[in-house]
């Protein structure tokens, strides 16, 4: 068996049409297909957030939350790509996530070949300034030299094309299917695509800009400022962003139907494992804010699509809700191609049992945070427990029947709080979790925006 991670960057679960969100602003045909024959998963979180840790934790099967900041990969990392190389697998990495190709971040290693896309974000790409599109149609009053300097670098980088093939995520796509039609062969194969077209700057193309209000005619703001989102915009702003991101969504979405169309010409779809996921979400003023952030510990961020699509459709057409973290998917790849053993010394625990339908599920809950913030999300399949530091009052929120996490119910039912903190050991929490039960313990009551 082969497999292929389709890692996109960025992708809220609740802009996936499939998964049933209400308010999802748009549809997304091709991961809708994919997951009518595949395994869906609901609740599979990051444990170490943002990018890198993220991809750490999959590349090796191992925890970082408290362990690993955002850093090079170590020597002494053992990385899926090494491991399945081991078995016999020809391995092709292929990306437009600029941080993996820094110099000497190592994410590369373990692959026979590699091959990066260039000029994604403030990749440093182009220096000669852009002359198709003005910089001040993309900010407004509030931003100051740091943020339209950061607006500037990515005009730069995208100023020769804005027809959709001039995309990196195109290009990234092309470059995967390449590979696949040039190695044509019965050797088993690993090919990892990571894009980043779901990060700002949300720029789609024309024919995906199609979710900002016909009525907004201020700048295009592309790139959110942090802070409180009405602190540098007002509320036609935010839903000018908002729409940007959903034809970010919407493009990205079309560019998967591209390689799996590619994919399935090529008949690879017959001995190919297809894992589509990713990193995490982004906050767009759910709760006050844009971009992501150690206090942001919400579903915009926090949940994300797993897709699993299994040679022939094996096991195809589940739903499930076990809950899983990052770690535990490098186990359950190398489970499934054969190479179970090679999982042996991981942290991550194998999917297979719980997708083969041997056990209901693995995991009692998750953790996710960000190493040096003291904010923690604690989670079981009902319960999602915010761990806040300093003066800031903990929460807890029942995501069944409050999946935006509107109110917080950890004076009603303090005790689901201290028990999800129990779960964990206290070196997890910078920040020790509050006792609940004491009176004085007063309802938060959120009031995002929008």
């Amino acid at each position: 068996m082969n497999l292929a991670v389709i890692m996109l960057d960025s992708l809220r679960q609740d802009h996936v049409s499939f998964y049933g969100w209400q308010g999802c602003p748009l549809e997304t045909p091709n991961l809708d297909a994919l997951a009518t024959e595949g395994v869906v998963f609901d609740n599979c979180y990051p444990e170490g957030l943002p990018t890198i840790p993220v991809r750490t934790e999959l590349y090796t099967g191992q925890h970082t939350l408290i362990h690993r900041p955002w850093q090079p990969l170590e020597p002494s990392d053992v990385l899926v790509a090494e491991l399945l190389r081991a078995e016999g697998f020809l391995n092709f990495l292929v990306a437009d996530t600029y941080h993996l190709f820094k110099p000497d971040m190592n994410f590369h290693r373990g692959f026979h070949a590699f091959r990066w896309v260039r000029g994604n974000e403030y990749d440093a790409y182009r220096t000669d300034p852009p002359r198709n599109r003005r910089l001040e149609d993309y900010v407004n009053e509030n931003y100051d030299e740091a943020w339209r300097g950061r607006v500037l670098q990515y005009l730069k980088n995208t100023d020769d094309g804005q027809a959709p093939e001039d995309y990196a995520c195109w290009r990234t796509v092309e470059a995967a299917l390449e590979w696949l039609r040039r190695n044509r062969s019965d050797q088993p194969k690993f090919l990892w695509l990571d894009t980043f077209q779901n990060h700002e700057p949300w720029c789609p193309p024309a024919g995906f800009d199609r979710y900002v209000p016909a009525d907004y005619d201020g700048p295009r703001i592309i790139l959110p400022m942090g802070g409180s989102a009405l602190d540098w915009g007002d509320e036609a702003t935010i839903a000018c962003v908002r729409g940007l991101y959903a034809g970010e969504v919407a493009y990205v979405d079309w560019c998967l139907g591209r390689l799996l169309d590619g994919m399935r010409r090529m008949g690879c779809m017959d001995d190919t494992l297809v894992c589509v996921l990713s990193d995490h979400g982004h906050p767009l003023a759910d709760h006050g804010k844009f971009l992501k952030g150690g206090d942001r510990m919400y579903n915009e961020l926090l949940k994300v699509p797993l897709i699993m699509r299994f040679p022939g459709g094996e096991y195809g057409g589940q739903r499930l809700d076990a809950l899983a973290q990052f770690p535990d998917l490098a186990a359950t790849w190398l489970d499934a191609v054969g190479c179970a053993e090679a999982a042996h010394d991981m942290a991550g625990r194998s999917l297979m049992p719980v997708i083969r339908g041997e056990a209901a599920a693995i995991r009692q809950a998750t953790i996710s945070g960000y190493y040096r913030t003291p904010d923690r999300a604690v989670r079981n399949g009902r319960y999602s427990y915010v761990v806040r530091g300093g003066d800031e009052p903990d929460e807890l929120y029942d995501l069944v029947e409050d999946p935006r996490e509107r109110n917080s119910i950890i004076a009603r039912q303090p005790q689901v709080a201290d028990e999800l903190a129990s779960l964990f050991p206290n070196a997890y929490f910078p920040a020790p979790p509050k006792s609940h039960g004491v009176q004085g313990d007063s309802e938060v009551q959120d009031t995002p925006v929008g």
